[in-house]
């Protein structure tokens, strides 16, 4: 059984004082915003610990950035717990959201959940829609508090895992002071579980024939479908009815928990728009949800199908800080299957064995259909 454990509270400041505001002046394109919010914060949290560290991001690239730790009370199960947390201020905030860690000692296990990562990496719904100026960062620390409330993201190591937790914690340390990576064997055998599972993200015509196409093959032993419009379509419910083998309908990020490949094909294209009118809109509702769905399958394939494709993989990569090879856009794919079934099926003309290729982007410049079925027909 998980032992609680409890951390004596630091001792209080009588006044905001800021030794970093020379750095602060210099490096961040805010400063007076961020200067207003940190005096705020220490209002309602006068223990924090301010510093100026390195972080390290995933991409390796690294930034001296503002952080501060401290303790924030959490009530669980009629105890009183004081959870230590690092939040990073990036350099444009408060129109970035800060980065939010755990910061265990050598006697604390993460517990792995909806809210934290294995790395200790806290994510929360406030921070997915952090907009300035209704978000701060004393709100995001009391929606953290809780959401802690209801899963304590920390618990006490037996004294056999406190000897390895010392040496892991060293170790990070030496890497970089920004990120950690504290392992559970709990996610580990969470994640062990699933072998083949696949996420398909949309309910429109595109996810659900990826989703009927997926189980008619038989290629996942767990697939989920994420249906993130607003009320019930007629087709997913008719997917509900037939309650397909092995198929999940969720409208939860956190069902796509684990998987090994992930399917954007999430569309706002409406019937009187083209791909480049609706980029904008593409790429703020991806905003809403690609982290999220990384945090969860940290390990999986990230597919974009959405259009313009180019641009979605494009912004799909940067959101999820994933490497390029675990980024893949289906380019024209998609067409060339479409014009090859076209040009076999419907018109009944020869390739000759030849495969059938459309090049391009998926926007006004792209090639007519005519022109390319003359170029391949004459």
């Amino acid at each position: 059984m998980r032992r609680q454990f409890t951390q004596p509270d630091c001792k209080p400041l009588h006044a905001f004082c800021f030794p970093y505001e020379t750095q602060l002046r210099y490096q961040y394109k805010f400063r007076d915003l961020t200067m207003e919010e940190l005096k705020n914060v220490n209002m309602f949290f006068p223990h924090f610990r301010y510093s100026m560290d390195t972080y390290v991001f995933k991409d390796s690239s690294q930034k001296n950035l503002l952080n501060f730790t401290g303790t924030i009370p959490v009530m669980y199960q009629g105890n009183t717990y004081n959870i230590p947390i690092r939040l990073w201020i990036l350099d444009s905030h408060p129109f970035a959201p800060p980065i939010c860690f755990l910061k265990p000692t050598a006697n604390m296990g993460i517990s792995i959940g909806k809210h934290v990562d294995t790395q200790g990496r806290i994510y929360l719904p406030y921070l997915q829609n952090w907009s300035h100026p209704k978000s701060v960062i004393v709100g995001l620390i009391k929606e953290m508090i809780a959401k802690f409330q209801e899963e304590l993201p920390l618990y006490s190591l037996s004294s056999s895992d406190e000897a390895q937790q010392v040496d892991l914690l060293a170790y990070i340390a030496k890497i970089t002071e920004g990120v950690s990576d504290i392992n559970s064997k709990n996610w580990a055998n969470h994640e062990n579980k699933t072998v083949n599972k696949i996420t398909v993200v949309g309910s429109g015509e595109l996810g659900i024939a990826c989703t009927l196409a997926i189980s008619a093959k038989g290629i996942a032993d767990r697939l989920v479908l994420l249906d993130l419009s607003e009320g019930t379509k007629g087709v997913m419910m008719d997917l509900d009815i037939f309650n397909l083998p092995n198929v999940e309908i969720s409208k939860d990020l956190s069902a796509s928990a684990h998987s090994k490949v992930v399917i954007f094909t999430v569309n706002s294209l409406g019937s009187s728009q083209s791909y480049l009118d609706v980029v904008q809109s593409n790429v703020d509702m991806f905003r809403a949800f690609v982290a999220a769905l990384g945090h969860y399958s940290p390990h999986g394939i990230l597919l974009v199908a959405s259009q313009p494709v180019e641009i979605m993989t494009y912004v799909t990569w940067k959101l999820s800080a994933f490497p390029a090879n675990r980024v893949i856009g289906i380019g024209c794919n998609l067409d060339s299957q479409r014009l090859q079934y076209i040009i076999t099926n419907v018109l009944k003309a020869q390739t000759s064995g030849r495969e059938v290729w459309v090049i391009g982007e998926q926007g006004e410049d792209k090639a007519s259909s005519s022109a390319i079925l003359t170029s391949i027909l004459c």
